[in-house]
């Protein structure tokens, strides 16, 4: 059975998330910063009574931060899980388009010792000569693998 999955670049790069786990796509708006935490986490906004975390994707995934511009939007994501309900923003480069992909299509990625965080591929896909690096959205959904903290950076103290 063929699944959707909606596009957006990040550092020229095309990437796809399960449209059903895809709530809206807002125009990037303020978000309210929280003290001490990574870089990628740009803080959280308040949509509809629910308090969401904003992730710059491009940071999370290692690539250089961008300048904001009219073309960068944030995805609302919201986990098909319904006994760890997570929604999560992410902040990507701008979106592209809604591509259908049989699995059987969906090609494992390699291994690379590339920055990319490969718990959060999911495969990769073709499209007209194009390679679509699809995300996992059930680990990119899951705030352990999300907010996790590199050992190079501070660590950050959860009270329990």
């Amino acid at each position: 059975m063929e699944q959707e999955y909606l596009t957006f670049v990040l550092s020229g790069e095309e990437f796809g998330v399960d449209i059903l786990c895809v709530q809206e796509i807002r125009v990037l708006s303020t978000v309210t910063e929280l003290p001490n935490k990574p870089d990628y986490l740009k803080g959280v906004i308040n949509l509809r009574g629910v308090i969401i975390p904003i992730v710059d994707l491009r940071q999370r995934f290692g690539l250089e931060p961008l300048s904001y511009d009219d073309k960068t939007v944030t995805i609302i994501l919201r986990s098909r899980n319904p006994e760890k309900p997570m929604v999560v923003g992410i902040i990507v480069d701008a979106v592209s388009e809604v591509y259908k992909f049989d699995p059987t299509n969906v090609r494992k990625p390699p291994a690379l010792g590339s920055k990319l965080d490969s718990s959060f591929l999911k495969g990769l896909a073709t499209v007209e000569e194009k390679l679509i690096i699809l995300l996992d959205t059930a680990t990119l959904l899951n705030e352990d693998e999300l907010f996790s903290v590199d050992m190079d950076e501070t660590p950050v103290l959860t009270m329990s």
